[in-house]
Protein backbone atom coordinates (compact mmCIF):
# COMPACT_ATOMS: atom_id res chain seq x y z
CA UNK A 1 0.00 0.00 0.00
CA UNK A 2 1.26 3.43 -0.96
CA UNK A 3 1.47 5.12 2.45
CA UNK A 4 4.30 7.55 3.37
CA UNK A 5 7.47 5.59 4.06
CA UNK A 6 11.13 6.50 4.51
CA UNK A 7 11.72 5.51 0.89
CA UNK A 8 8.95 7.82 -0.21
CA UNK A 9 10.51 10.76 1.61
CA UNK A 10 13.86 10.07 -0.03
CA UNK A 11 12.19 9.76 -3.42
CA UNK A 12 10.44 13.09 -3.13
CA UNK A 13 13.73 14.83 -2.38
CA UNK A 14 14.79 13.88 -5.89
CA UNK A 15 11.41 14.25 -7.55
CA UNK A 16 10.40 17.53 -5.93
CA UNK A 17 7.86 17.89 -3.14
CA UNK A 18 5.67 20.52 -4.78
CA UNK A 19 5.48 19.99 -8.52
CA UNK A 20 2.51 21.73 -10.11
CA UNK A 21 0.87 20.12 -13.15
CA UNK A 22 1.48 21.53 -16.58
CA UNK A 23 -1.31 23.26 -18.43
CA UNK A 24 -1.63 20.14 -20.53
CA UNK A 25 0.39 16.95 -20.84
CA UNK A 26 0.79 13.88 -22.98
CA UNK A 27 0.36 10.21 -22.15
CA UNK A 28 1.06 7.10 -24.14
CA UNK A 29 -1.83 4.86 -25.04
CA UNK A 30 -1.72 1.08 -25.45
CA UNK A 31 -0.53 1.35 -29.07
CA UNK A 32 2.40 3.56 -28.08
CA UNK A 33 0.92 6.71 -29.60
CA UNK A 34 0.97 9.94 -27.64
CA UNK A 35 -2.41 11.25 -26.52
CA UNK A 36 -2.87 14.94 -25.89
CA UNK A 37 -4.47 15.31 -22.48
CA UNK A 38 -6.78 17.94 -21.08
CA UNK A 39 -5.37 20.06 -18.29
CA UNK A 40 -5.53 18.07 -15.05
CA UNK A 41 -4.98 20.23 -11.98
CA UNK A 42 -5.06 19.73 -8.22
CA UNK A 43 -8.38 21.55 -7.82
CA UNK A 44 -10.62 19.40 -5.66
CA UNK A 45 -7.83 17.14 -4.39
CA UNK A 46 -7.04 17.00 -0.68
CA UNK A 47 -4.10 16.12 1.53
CA UNK A 48 -4.69 13.80 4.47
CA UNK A 49 -2.37 13.26 7.41
CA UNK A 50 -0.92 10.17 5.74
CA UNK A 51 -2.45 9.90 2.25
CA UNK A 52 -4.08 11.70 -0.65
CA UNK A 53 -7.73 12.10 -1.57
CA UNK A 54 -10.30 14.17 -3.44
CA UNK A 55 -13.69 15.80 -3.01
CA UNK A 56 -16.01 13.79 -5.25
CA UNK A 57 -19.62 13.74 -6.32
CA UNK A 58 -21.89 11.26 -8.04
CA UNK A 59 -23.79 12.43 -11.14
CA UNK A 60 -26.93 12.58 -8.98
CA UNK A 61 -25.34 14.55 -6.12
CA UNK A 62 -26.95 17.93 -5.41
CA UNK A 63 -25.29 21.25 -4.45
CA UNK A 64 -26.92 21.11 -1.03
CA UNK A 65 -25.71 17.57 -0.27
CA UNK A 66 -22.93 17.06 2.28
CA UNK A 67 -19.74 16.62 0.24
CA UNK A 68 -17.79 13.36 0.07
CA UNK A 69 -14.02 12.78 0.17
CA UNK A 70 -12.64 9.71 -1.60
CA UNK A 71 -9.48 7.93 -0.43
CA UNK A 72 -8.31 4.37 0.34
CA UNK A 73 -9.58 1.98 2.98
CA UNK A 74 -5.99 1.57 4.16
CA UNK A 75 -5.84 5.34 4.77
CA UNK A 76 -8.53 5.29 7.49
CA UNK A 77 -7.45 6.80 10.79
CA UNK A 78 -8.85 3.70 12.49
CA UNK A 79 -6.20 1.51 10.83
CA UNK A 80 -6.35 -1.11 8.09
CA UNK A 81 -9.76 -2.85 7.97
CA UNK A 82 -9.37 -6.59 8.39
CA UNK A 83 -10.24 -8.89 5.49
CA UNK A 84 -14.03 -9.02 5.32
CA UNK A 85 -14.47 -5.89 7.46
CA UNK A 86 -16.63 -2.98 6.31
CA UNK A 87 -16.72 0.36 8.17
CA UNK A 88 -20.09 2.08 7.74
CA UNK A 89 -21.34 5.40 9.13
CA UNK A 90 -18.71 5.69 11.85
CA UNK A 91 -18.27 9.10 13.50
CA UNK A 92 -15.11 10.98 12.45
CA UNK A 93 -13.69 14.49 12.82
CA UNK A 94 -10.78 13.98 10.45
CA UNK A 95 -9.50 17.07 8.67
CA UNK A 96 -8.43 17.49 5.04
CA UNK A 97 -6.46 20.27 3.38
CA UNK A 98 -8.27 21.37 0.23
CA UNK A 99 -6.02 22.28 -2.71
CA UNK A 100 -6.57 24.72 -5.56
CA UNK A 101 -5.53 24.19 -9.17
CA UNK A 102 -1.91 25.15 -8.46
CA UNK A 103 -1.64 22.75 -5.52
CA UNK A 104 -1.81 25.37 -2.77
CA UNK A 105 -3.83 24.67 0.37
CA UNK A 106 -6.81 27.02 0.49
CA UNK A 107 -8.75 25.73 3.48
CA UNK A 108 -9.51 22.91 5.87
CA UNK A 109 -12.45 20.57 5.43
CA UNK A 110 -13.67 18.34 8.24
CA UNK A 111 -15.44 15.00 8.24
CA UNK A 112 -18.61 14.25 10.15
CA UNK A 113 -18.30 10.50 9.59
CA UNK A 114 -16.64 7.69 7.71
CA UNK A 115 -19.52 6.95 5.38
CA UNK A 116 -17.87 3.80 4.02
CA UNK A 117 -14.54 2.03 4.19
CA UNK A 118 -13.17 -1.40 3.32
CA UNK A 119 -10.15 -3.29 2.00
CA UNK A 120 -12.21 -6.26 0.85
CA UNK A 121 -12.68 -6.63 -2.94
CA UNK A 122 -11.57 -2.99 -3.24
CA UNK A 123 -9.52 -0.50 -1.21
CA UNK A 124 -11.70 2.54 -0.70
CA UNK A 125 -12.97 5.02 1.86
CA UNK A 126 -15.63 7.71 1.58
CA UNK A 127 -15.85 10.44 4.21
CA UNK A 128 -18.92 12.64 4.58
CA UNK A 129 -18.01 16.25 5.31
CA UNK A 130 -19.65 18.89 7.49
CA UNK A 131 -19.94 21.22 4.47
CA UNK A 132 -22.00 20.92 1.31
CA UNK A 133 -20.70 21.17 -2.24
CA UNK A 134 -22.31 24.60 -2.54
CA UNK A 135 -20.61 25.83 0.61
CA UNK A 136 -17.20 24.60 -0.55
CA UNK A 137 -17.61 26.21 -3.95
CA UNK A 138 -18.83 29.47 -2.39
CA UNK A 139 -15.89 29.62 0.04
CA UNK A 140 -13.08 28.46 -2.24
CA UNK A 141 -14.36 28.50 -5.83
CA UNK A 142 -13.58 24.79 -6.15
CA UNK A 143 -15.93 22.18 -7.56
CA UNK A 144 -15.93 18.49 -6.70
CA UNK A 145 -14.55 15.93 -9.13
CA UNK A 146 -17.24 13.76 -10.69
CA UNK A 147 -17.17 9.97 -10.44
CA UNK A 148 -17.47 8.33 -13.84
CA UNK A 149 -20.27 5.79 -14.20
CA UNK A 150 -18.39 3.83 -16.88
CA UNK A 151 -15.63 1.26 -16.44
CA UNK A 152 -12.29 2.57 -17.77
CA UNK A 153 -10.89 0.94 -20.87
CA UNK A 154 -7.46 -0.42 -21.71
CA UNK A 155 -5.22 2.22 -23.25
CA UNK A 156 -7.12 5.12 -21.68
CA UNK A 157 -4.85 8.10 -20.89
CA UNK A 158 -5.02 8.90 -17.16
CA UNK A 159 -3.48 11.16 -14.52
CA UNK A 160 -2.93 10.31 -10.86
CA UNK A 161 -3.12 13.56 -8.84
CA UNK A 162 -1.58 13.33 -5.36
CA UNK A 163 -2.65 16.01 -2.89
CA UNK A 164 -0.15 14.71 -0.33
CA UNK A 165 2.90 15.33 -2.52
CA UNK A 166 1.29 17.91 -4.84
CA UNK A 167 2.54 15.85 -7.77
CA UNK A 168 0.86 14.32 -10.80
CA UNK A 169 1.69 11.13 -12.69
CA UNK A 170 0.57 10.68 -16.30
CA UNK A 171 0.33 7.30 -18.02
CA UNK A 172 -2.34 4.97 -19.41
CA UNK A 173 -4.41 2.00 -18.33
CA UNK A 174 -2.23 -0.98 -19.22
CA UNK A 175 -4.87 -3.54 -18.34
CA UNK A 176 -6.73 -5.14 -15.46
CA UNK A 177 -5.85 -7.69 -12.79
CA UNK A 178 -8.63 -10.26 -12.31
CA UNK A 179 -7.50 -10.50 -8.69
CA UNK A 180 -4.78 -8.47 -7.01
CA UNK A 181 -3.48 -10.08 -3.83
CA UNK A 182 -1.36 -8.25 -1.26
CA UNK A 183 -0.68 -9.89 2.07
CA UNK A 184 -4.04 -10.67 3.69
CA UNK A 185 -6.11 -8.66 1.21
CA UNK A 186 -7.53 -9.44 -2.22
CA UNK A 187 -8.97 -6.88 -4.66
CA UNK A 188 -11.07 -7.49 -7.75
CA UNK A 189 -10.65 -6.12 -11.29
CA UNK A 190 -7.83 -3.73 -10.36
CA UNK A 191 -6.48 -1.15 -12.80
CA UNK A 192 -2.86 -1.73 -13.83
CA UNK A 193 -0.91 1.35 -14.95
CA UNK A 194 1.69 1.51 -17.68
CA UNK A 195 5.18 1.93 -16.24
CA UNK A 196 5.18 5.74 -16.54
CA UNK A 197 3.07 6.10 -13.38
CA UNK A 198 5.76 5.51 -10.74
CA UNK A 199 3.62 6.43 -7.75
CA UNK A 200 5.23 6.49 -4.29
CA UNK A 201 4.21 6.31 -0.65
CA UNK A 202 1.76 9.09 0.17
CA UNK A 203 -0.03 8.84 -3.18
CA UNK A 204 -2.49 6.35 -1.67
CA UNK A 205 -6.04 7.59 -2.18
CA UNK A 206 -5.17 9.87 -5.11
CA UNK A 207 -7.92 10.20 -7.71
CA UNK A 208 -7.16 8.58 -11.06
CA UNK A 209 -8.55 10.99 -13.63
CA UNK A 210 -9.55 10.23 -17.22
CA UNK A 211 -7.68 12.87 -19.23
CA UNK A 212 -10.40 13.02 -21.88
CA UNK A 213 -13.32 13.66 -19.53
CA UNK A 214 -11.79 14.96 -16.32
CA UNK A 215 -13.80 12.38 -14.37
CA UNK A 216 -12.53 10.04 -11.66
CA UNK A 217 -12.28 6.44 -12.84
CA UNK A 218 -10.24 4.87 -10.02
CA UNK A 219 -8.42 5.49 -6.75
CA UNK A 220 -4.66 4.86 -6.56
CA UNK A 221 -3.70 2.29 -3.93
CA UNK A 222 -0.61 0.11 -4.33
CA UNK A 223 2.36 -1.16 -6.33
CA UNK A 224 4.93 -3.93 -6.36
CA UNK A 225 8.08 -2.42 -4.85
CA UNK A 226 10.58 -5.27 -4.54
CA UNK A 227 9.45 -8.01 -6.89
CA UNK A 228 8.22 -10.25 -4.07
CA UNK A 229 5.11 -12.35 -4.57
CA UNK A 230 1.82 -11.42 -2.87
CA UNK A 231 3.44 -9.86 0.22
CA UNK A 232 2.74 -6.48 1.84
CA UNK A 233 3.82 -3.71 -0.57
CA UNK A 234 4.34 -6.37 -3.26
CA UNK A 235 0.97 -7.29 -4.74
CA UNK A 236 0.71 -10.07 -7.28
CA UNK A 237 -1.85 -10.63 -10.00
CA UNK A 238 -3.90 -13.82 -9.93
CA UNK A 239 -5.69 -14.78 -13.14
CA UNK A 240 -9.06 -16.50 -13.38
CA UNK A 241 -7.30 -19.84 -13.81
CA UNK A 242 -5.03 -19.23 -10.81
CA UNK A 243 -1.86 -18.17 -12.61
CA UNK A 244 0.22 -15.79 -10.47
CA UNK A 245 2.12 -12.93 -12.12
CA UNK A 246 4.52 -10.53 -10.41
CA UNK A 247 5.25 -7.17 -12.03
CA UNK A 248 8.03 -5.40 -10.13
CA UNK A 249 7.76 -1.62 -10.27
CA UNK A 250 4.19 -1.63 -11.61
CA UNK A 251 1.44 0.24 -9.75
CA UNK A 252 -2.30 -0.22 -9.41
CA UNK A 253 -5.62 1.42 -8.61
CA UNK A 254 -9.14 0.35 -7.69
CA UNK A 255 -12.03 1.20 -9.99
CA UNK A 256 -14.72 3.59 -8.74
CA UNK A 257 -17.58 3.31 -11.27
CA UNK A 258 -19.02 0.51 -9.15
CA UNK A 259 -19.38 2.88 -6.17
CA UNK A 260 -21.79 5.23 -7.94
CA UNK A 261 -24.92 3.06 -7.59
CA UNK A 262 -24.31 2.92 -3.83
CA UNK A 263 -24.63 6.71 -3.39
CA UNK A 264 -28.26 7.54 -2.74
CA UNK A 265 -30.37 10.57 -1.93
CA UNK A 266 -28.54 13.18 0.12
CA UNK A 267 -25.22 11.46 -0.69
CA UNK A 268 -26.00 8.74 1.84
CA UNK A 269 -24.38 5.35 1.26
CA UNK A 270 -27.07 2.74 0.68
CA UNK A 271 -25.62 -0.72 0.08
CA UNK A 272 -29.08 -2.07 -0.79
CA UNK A 273 -29.59 0.18 -3.82
CA UNK A 274 -30.00 -1.48 -7.20
CA UNK A 275 -26.63 -2.04 -8.83
CA UNK A 276 -24.61 -1.51 -5.66
CA UNK A 277 -21.98 -4.25 -5.42
CA UNK A 278 -19.77 -2.89 -2.64
CA UNK A 279 -19.15 -5.38 0.19
CA UNK A 280 -21.62 -5.19 3.07
CA UNK A 281 -20.82 -5.45 6.81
Amino acid sequence: MKKPLVGAVLSVLFLGASIAPAAASTATDQSGAEVRAKAVTFAGTVALSNCSGSVVRAPSSQPGDPALVLSNGHCLETGFPAPGQVVLNRSSTRSFTLLNAAGSGVGTLRASKIAYGTMTDTDVSLYQLTRTYAQIESSYGIKALELDTARPTQGKAITVASGYWKRTYSCAVDGFAYRLKEGAWTWKDSVRYTSACQTIGGTSGSPVIDNATGKVVAVNNTGNEDGQQCTDNNPCEVSENGTVTVRKGINYAQQTYNMVPCIGTGNQIDLNRAGCALPKP
